[in-house]
């Protein structure tokens, strides 16, 4: 009797151990999207003229799926100055190095920013590109005149927006009808004394750069697009795209961000 209790206890407490085991949740795996290494980068988006943060809202979930860092740049739109110290305390605020990108206005933005040590890597997406001593109104000056340009509004208080036809006709063509009116109703307003704000040092003078051209665009030209992409070197993209490629080609844009991303976390691993 003795003998088999024992032999009782000892199989219980075998067994014990082996249900704890079977009855403890799994624990969900890791995503295999999300790489440790990429996840030491931080992107941080800057949004340009005519627009605000919410421009990238496309993007910013296509690479947070991915395990991508993300920040987001509110500018003032009132000055290049401006701008750049909106730009400058994000990049504080950001952890590892920084791939830094920039739509329309806001490529002259990260050009002038773009030199803050922890940038590894500039993505231009339909978006000026100045050299030295060149402000955007060279730039545009240099090109044929848009159809955008013939849809602003002037407020009468130094600061510019798109009128809605505009928006809906030029500045976001190929998005829905009513996408497009509620980017007229959330548009930054635009300090038309931006236009004369000269870049100092260009950042893609020494940082590698990616650029996305968008074709079809209607308030840049696509050539001068072309050209700044060829200017710097750039591995360039060209999408079939309005102005506002970063929410009618997200993937494509976020695509190019995350190849940017790459080329960083390679470079940190080294």
């Amino acid at each position: 009797m003795k003998s088999l209790l024992a032999a009782s206890t000892m199989l219980i407490g075998t067994l014990l151990p082996l249900s704890a085991a079977v009855a403890e949740p799994a624990r969900p795996a890791a995503s295999a999207e999300a790489t440790p290494a990429a996840s030491q980068v931080t992107v941080v988006l800057v949004h340009g003229a005519w627009a605000d943060g919410s421009s990238w809202s496309k993007v910013i979930p296509l690479l947070q799926a991915k395990g991508i860092k993300v920040l987001g740049v509110q500018n003032p739109l009132t000055s290049l100055a401006d701008d750049v110290v909106a730009t400058k305390r994000v990049l504080a605020d950001a952890t590892g190095p920084v791939v830094l990108v920039g739509h329309s206005w806001a490529g002259t933005v990260i050009t002038e920013a773009g030199t803050d040590p922890k940038v590894k890597a500039l993505v231009y997406v339909a978006a000026f590109a100045n050299k030295e001593g060149q402000s955007g109104g060279d730039l545009v000056a240099a090109y044929p005149k848009t159809p955008a340009l013939g849809t602003v509004w002037d407020d009468g208080h130094g600061f510019l927006r798109q009128t809605e036809q505009g928006m809906l006709d030029n500045f976001a063509a190929d998005l829905p009808r009513a996408e497009a009116r509620t980017l007229f109703v959330t548009q930054g307003a635009l300090a038309a004394s931006t236009f004369g704000d000269k870049v100092t040092v260009p950042a893609w003078r020494t940082v590698p750069s990616w650029y996305v051209v968008s074709a079809n665009d209607r308030v840049i030209a696509p050539q001068m697009e072309r050209d700044l992409g060829a200017e710097m070197k750039a591995k360039t993209t060209v999408l079939q795209s309005s102005h506002v490629s970063l929410l009618s080609h997200p993937k494509e844009v976020a695509a190019v961000i995350e190849d940017a991303v790459a080329f960083v976390t390679k470079g940190a691993a080294k």
